[in-house]
């Protein structure tokens, strides 16, 4: 009876320290705005999160690189200053983890369906895994969309793009890809694109409906082609250490979290993307054109180029490994 006794003190005051420390924080910092398909997703996640963990843990969302820059919070992450993020999938190269560019890669994903049978097929998982030595736990892919091209001519041709300052993430596939059409890459962190195209730094970018409406993109941007040439995901990521730590039921409860969030965003992120092309027509701003099957098949050939070039880099087994699976 003593030894119960002393079991139970314990565990009371195992249990009052606990309540006294208040809950877990899981700071979730992102880069772009709340209303784009990531940021709601967050913004979900955060919900789910500490109503069924029941407040033993608080999420707080950071969105707008408000703590971070994109080159800047994968390292935040693995010193511990943050516990979650959703950077795109060409942010991992510069860790190491080189096979996450083939998403980079021109056209090849010909639809959603042919996607997801990749990030939530064995492939997606492995991609995952390879993180796991860098201190990173994934979690999920998470959606944003195709991509579209913006300048301040018509982009219609591969020979429009000649000489043409474009905006990429830090990708060597975008590099490659933006050469191939003739234009000069500049990499540039996702918060600097909108006053660096107010301000001439550079010409154009590519990015989704979605993220070019909700920074503004289109103010400074007079012509957009819906090209849908490249993809642009996320990986849900958390600090490995962290994310261990966690007692078991909990990391199960946030799991299911992340599951039913994710479902949420896949959802959301057609949606939103068609709503912002159609907000950008009706602001009057800038022409949208859309590329005829025969301007597109010329995209194509121009760049097709890239895959030989990136093969080696990315690893022939992972390109060729999607280009199986979505083709079945």
């Amino acid at each position: 009876m003593q030894i119960q006794a002393l079991v139970a003190a314990l565990a009371l005051a195992v249990s009052v320290h606990a309540s006294a420390q208040g809950p877990i924080v899981i700071k979730f910092s992102h880069v772009v705005a709340p209303d784009t398909p990531k940021g709601r997703a967050a913004e979900r996640f955060k919900q789910l999160a500490e109503r069924m963990s029941k407040g033993r843990v608080r999420v707080e969302v950071y969105p707008n690189s408000i703590l971070y820059k994109d080159r800047e919070e994968l390292e935040a992450l693995q010193l511990g200053a943050v516990q979650m993020l959703a950077p795109s999938l060409a942010k991992f190269s510069p860790l190491g983890v080189k096979e996450f560019e083939a998403f980079d890669l021109p056209y090849i994903f010909p639809s959603k369906a042919a996607l997801y049978a990749v990030t939530e097929g064995p492939i997606g998982r492995e991609l995952l895994r390879k993180l796991e030595p860098k201190g990173i736990t994934g979690l999920a892919y998470w959606d944003n969309g195709f991509k579209v091209m913006s300048a301040n001519k018509p982009l219609l041709a591969p020979r429009d793009f000649q000489g043409l300052r474009m905006r990429i993430q830090a990708s060597k596939v975008l590099d490659a890809q933006m050469r191939a059409l003739g234009a000069r890459p500049q990499v540039l962190a996702f918060s600097e694109v909108a006053p660096a195209l107010r301000d001439g730094v550079v010409e154009g970018t590519e990015n989704t409906p979605s993220n070019m409406y909700t920074q503004k993109m289109h103010e400074s941007q007079t012509h957009l082609t819906v090209s849908n040439h490249g993809y642009l995901g996320y990986a849900v990521i958390v600090n490995k250490k962290f994310w261990s730590g966690l007692p078991d039921e909990l990391r199960s409860t946030l799991e299911e979290a992340m599951r039913q969030a994710t479902a949420y965003e896949k959802t959301i992120a057609q949606n939103d993307n068609d709503a912002a092309l159609e907000a950008i027509r009706k602001a009057g701003t800038t022409t949208i054109h859309t590329l005829t099957p025969q301007q597109q098949a010329e995209w194509r050939r121009i760049m097709m180029p890239v895959y030989g070039q990136m093969e080696t880099r990315i690893g022939k087994d992972v390109v060729r490994a999607i280009q199986r699976t979505v083709t079945r």
